[in-house]
């Protein structure tokens, strides 16, 4: 299983040039991706933005978006443009993952209703595989570059949980991706992403990914709480177990990226809850016990 680093572009206060460095330093340690996640009405940074800062200056790391909140980019010409500019300008690195989205306030702020966001996120998946494909659109012949690095586009992975998102996943997704939860939910959400590749006669297998926090060194709890509690406080109680779900230290760390793995995932993406780049590396020595 290949684990992956998130960067702290939702921790409240990051600084540009910490973003970068801590960029620097996951491709150094070997992580296998930079990870962002995404919320609109918070002071976080928006993912394609960040993710092409650390693009220019990586070489080798993917670069996730875990996950960006599709419906909120209403152009999705623009958006199947900016995704395959990334693409492009970072050799191939991209891996789009997109999901749907549950904040009321996120979608006030675009003057958008929650009410039929999966069937317009079907739509802008449509249209982007078209893009990406070097069709035409309704605005004219020409196609809209420029072209992706990778045939048909970047790697497209589909976030959610239940039937609606497994079909997605395989009608548009090279595979799925869990947004936070344990590893036997997991392991029931895989099940059904691979019972629905099968039944729809999909060649290969969806790629399986997943998403859990960390924290650590002498202050883990405090940046831990501190951080979960105040991104996740719209879900009340909830929040708080979130933020108890943390790896606070490299024994949780391990335990983590053992039972994800004997889960099926491909690959885990520890998201921070502090931007100190020294988090890079005491992640990377848990992660290598």
């Amino acid at each position: 299983m290949d684990v992956g680093i998130g960067l702290p572009n939702a921790v409240p206060g990051t600084a540009g040039p910490t973003l970068i460095d801590w960029a620097r330093r996951a491709e150094q340690a070997g992580f296998s991706t930079l990870g962002t996640i995404g919320r609109l009405v918070y002071p976080s940074y928006e993912e394609l933005t960040a993710l092409s800062a650390a693009a220019a200056v990586t070489e080798r790391i993917r670069l996730t978006t875990g996950v960006l909140l599709a419906p909120l980019y209403t152009n999705a010409a623009l958006l199947a443009k900016q995704a395959a500019s990334l693409d492009a300008l970072s050799a191939g690195r991209l891996v789009l993952g997109v999901g749907l989205g549950g904040r009321d306030d996120d979608f006030a702020a675009s003057g958008l209703s929650t009410s039929g966001r999966g069937r317009r996120l079907d739509e802008q998946l449509a249209t982007m595989k078209r893009i990406w494909a070097g069709e035409g659109t309704a605005g004219g012949p020409e196609a809209i570059g420029p072209p992706p690095a990778r045939a048909g586009g970047p790697e497209l992975i589909i976030g959610g949980h239940g039937p609606a998102a497994a079909r997605r996943a395989v009608r548009f997704g090279d595979g799925w991706i869990m947004g936070g939860g344990t590893p036997q939910m997991f392991a029931e959400g895989a099940a059904s992403v691979d019972k629905a590749w099968q039944e729809a006669g999909k060649p290969g297998r969806p790629r399986k990914l997943s998403l859990a926090y960390f924290a650590l060194g002498p202050n883990a709890r405090e940046a831990a709480d501190g951080y979960l509690l105040r991104y996740y406080g719209f879900l009340g109680d909830m929040a708080r177990q979130i933020a108890q779900g943390a790896a606070v230290g490299p024994d949780m760390v391990r335990g983590y990226i053992s039972a994800f793995e004997q889960s099926g995932c491909d690959e885990l993406i520890l998201d921070p809850c502090s931007s100190d780049p020294a988090q890079v590396e005491l992640l990377a020595e848990a992660v290598r016990g």
